[in-house]
């Protein structure tokens, strides 16, 4: 049995039994998806977000995108992890000596991960008209404070690992260019401050099983378990038709997060329900935070879908786990 390793426990994570005779490693909630069209004034789709626990109920950083179908990021507040209420006013930054920063033109796909007593905040910015990663941390989700850019131009889906590793904080990011990206790779990255970011290697490159032939990307933190760091990844079928984006995952060497111990060959969740398959951009599952309960194992995996709207899948980490072992392709 696979047990999670300086997790928490979290007794009111969503939950919903996998149907009977469920045989897949996840199932999805059965009133996907949890956010609707214009759910409040100014925004027109919520999608590709992150949630945490948060004094007994759950918070996050949301990626909206408005009329204007311009991204930024919201705070929302949830008591039961579904029903989603956000601020009416977007996530403004100061500098880490508190100084107001202007804000960036958008900013997309955050990854929320709590190391010791604070959370940061992992998205893609708007640095000199280019895609790149920013980094801001909050003990409160009122007041973010912002580091300088972690990389140069151009870059995208960064995610910091919940704990120092031998000393150095690790963020696994996808390398790419100023478009809509035909390529991409997982580099691991390393820092001894969060401030100066370096030893840059890729770790694993696209194009591994048909369903990343294009590229791939780091999702979620990665969660700490027994056998090392359990990673949900994202990555992208080119087709006749266009792109798809799928779920997938791999278990890390829990002292050397470079090595990869095990790396499902499979999809763990593709885009097949019509909220799905249909929306902005058609055919995207796409993980951006998980809610993982130390004492059940269960999983609570959020997605966004389509670029349209948020979903949550189940799972637990006994069952995922097998399921990367039974296919693993590293070890054949």
């Amino acid at each position: 049995m696979s047990k999670v390793i300086n997790g928490i426990n979290i007794p009111n994570i969503p939950w919903e039994e996998a149907p009977e005779g469920y045989e897949l490693p996840l199932w999805r909630y059965s009133k996907n998806p949890i956010t609707k069209r214009n759910p409040i004034k100014n925004v027109e789709r919520v999608f590709n977000s992150a949630l945490v626990p948060f004094n007994g109920e759950f918070i996050g950083v949301f990626r909206c995108d408005g009329v204007d179908q311009v991204p930024h990021l919201r705070v929302g507040h949830s008591k039961d992890g579904y029903s989603i209420q956000l601020e009416e006013d977007v996530v403004h930054f100061l500098t880490l000596d508190g100084k107001k920063i202007p804000d960036a033109h958008w900013g997309y796909d955050p990854r929320v991960i709590k190391i010791e007593d604070e959370y940061y905040v992992v998205w893609c910015d708007d640095i000199a008209d280019s895609p790149t990663l920013g980094i801001a941390k909050t003990k409160d989700f009122k007041t973010f404070y912002k580091y300088d850019a972690p990389f140069i131009p151009n870059n995208r889906n960064g995610v910091l690992f919940p704990r120092k590793i031998n000393g150095k904080y690790y963020m696994l990011s996808r390398p790419s260019d100023t478009d809509h990206t035909p390529f991409g790779d997982i580099y691991l990255s390393e820092s001894k401050d969060m401030e100066y970011w370096g030893k840059h290697r890729c770790i694993q490159k696209s194009h591994f099983s048909t369903w990343n032939n294009l590229k791939l990307g780091g999702g979620p933190a990665p969660i700490e378990i027994e056998e090392g760091w359990l990673v949900l990844i994202h990555g992208v079928n080119q087709t006749c038709s266009g792109y798809i984006y799928s779920a997938g995952a791999m278990i890390l060497d829990r002292d050397d997060p470079s090595k990869i111990l095990y790396r499902c060959q499979n999809v763990i969740l593709g885009p097949s329900e019509l909220y799905e398959t249909t929306g902005f951009v058609p055919n995207v599952v796409f993980p951006t935070s998980v809610l993982v309960d130390q004492a059940s194992g269960k999983m609570a995996i959020y997605y966004g879908c389509a670029d349209t709207c948020t979903s949550i899948a189940f799972t637990t980490v006994d069952r995922l786990v097998n399921y990367i072992k039974e296919n693993d392709s590293i070890n054949k």
